[in-house]
């Protein structure tokens, strides 16, 4: 069995879905397709969210005939038959009925887990019933069902596992299964969420949960390139790329993965493949177990980090004085980034800052403390990296952009430097061209 999931791009229009049936229906092989909402739409129920939690029920009223009528032209424009349409229009109304009836109750971390995962359950609702519509046999899953994850960080595979074999069973045997990506039910059995861009990670639960015997992520893209196309001109796509090399590169700001993709599927060595939606026969990006070449792979930005810089002569080497700086935001639930020493101060980064406000009132206590944000870190990844004998062209950077840390050796696959946000794009077009293209002279 093989795991697919397609991002809100490839099913954000009629034309689109009709380019994921093609790819659905291009080999036999028995697949579980994981959707995301169309694009747009969770932004949308964000906004919703905002109208419940300040009591605006006329809003309310206008953002769900907005999200209604968007899936009613969908509708209209996927499917033929009338008889159809009306019947996929009643399922649509009945769900805006709910959301209506979510959207009346007080605000509260659950409502709004159970208003932003709206988006995949309309659209997969709507995809199944076209493909069954036009004779491609499917079934669709309610994933609520069996994505009883318990811990976002580390989800209950074996208990993922367990549920959804009982799902399959317990429904006709298909070659097609559609479920929402995104959703999840925690710990205490609640309607919760992956966090943005979960339907990745979905699909590689999923994946694990069952061994499937490969996880495709479909974008608009055609498989992570070495550079962020977005600001780099002459990027190219990595063929092969370590579960490693993956993470880092997730984890510090490329945006086709999400950061916590790969770790499901690492212990079984089942491959996850980056494939581009409107161009299919495009090589993509395989990332397994398999080390095809070390060295350089790619280079990406992580932004919103904010840096922090503390500083006590009194105490700073004293035994224990780091801990006690580790404790302030372990006990703040908050992940640090990067770090650096040195025999005066100990500089740090961040990127929630939703608890900085009492971190700094705390450690403020025993020790000076320097707040600054709008940074970003831009990461070097590859296997082996340090060891490139090209790696040490990163540092003439030093010679163009102010680089307030230097991230080097804590990670063999990873080197990393953290500039001012509004030095990032010219950062990212340095490294590039002294690190891919090697030009005789480089140019900022």
């Amino acid at each position: 069995m093989k795991i697919l999931k397609f991002g809100g791009t490839s099913v954000g229009s009629v034309e689109n879905l009709h380019k994921v049936k093609e790819i659905l229906t291009s080999d036999q092989e028995e697949k579980i397709v994981v959707c995301s909402a169309m694009s747009g739409v969770t932004d949308q129920l964000v906004r919703l969210v905002e109208s419940i939690k300040f009591n605006n029920p006329e809003e309310i009223t206008r953002s769900l005939h907005r999200l209604e009528n968007k899936h009613y032209d969908v509708i209209d424009a996927l499917v033929d038959n009338q008889e159809v349409k009306n019947t996929l229009k009643d399922g649509v109304s009945s769900i805006i009925t709910e959301m209506f009836e979510v959207s009346s109750q007080e605000y509260s971390d659950i409502i709004n887990s159970r208003i932003i995962t709206f988006g995949e359950t309309l659209l997969t609702y709507i995809f199944s019933g076209f493909l069954n519509s036009i004779g491609i046999s499917n079934v669709l899953l309610d994933a609520k069902e069996f994505m009883h994850v318990d811990s976002v960080e580390n989800p209950n595979i074996e208990k993922v596992r367990k549920k959804i074999n009982k799902v399959l069973n317990d429904n006709i045997q298909s070659p097609i299964y559609i479920t929402q990506g995104f959703v999840c039910i925690d710990e205490n059995n609640q309607i919760s969420h992956l966090k943005r861009g979960g339907s990745d990670y979905t699909a590689t639960i999923i994946g694990a949960a069952l061994n499937a015997s490969e996880v495709q992520i479909w974008t608009d893209i055609d498989g992570l390139h070495n550079n962020d196309p977005r600001y780099v001109d002459g990027t190219h796509p990595i063929a092969h790329l370590t579960y490693n090399e993956a993470a880092e590169l997730a984890y510090f700001g490329a945006k086709i993965l999400h950061p916590q993709t790969v770790s499901p599927v690492v212990d079984k060595d089942i491959p996850v493949l980056l494939k581009n939606t409107f161009d299919p026969e495009a090589q993509g990006t395989v990332i397994s177990n398999k080390v095809n070449r070390k060295g350089l792979k790619a280079i990406s930005a992580k932004d919103g980090i904010t840096a922090i810089k503390i500083k006590s002569n009194r105490m700073l080497m004293a035994h224990g004085y780091l801990r006690r700086i580790f404790e302030v935001f372990d006990n703040f639930n908050t992940s640090i980034d990067m770090i650096t020493t040195s025999e005066i101060a100990i500089s740090l980064t961040i990127d929630d800052t939703s608890n900085l406000d009492e971190i700094v009132k705390e450690i403020e206590n025993y020790a000076e403390i320097t707040v600054e944000q709008d940074h970003s870190i831009i990461c070097i990844v590859g296997e082996s990296v340090i060891n490139d004998r090209n790696s040490y062209k990163l540092f003439e950077i030093l010679n163009y952009i102010p680089v307030r840390m230097v991230s080097y050796g804590g990670s063999n696959n990873n080197i990393s430097i953290l500039v001012d946000t509004r030095d990032k794009i010219p950062t990212l077009r340095f490294l590039n061209e002294r690190l891919f293209q090697i030009p005789e002279k480089a140019v900022v």
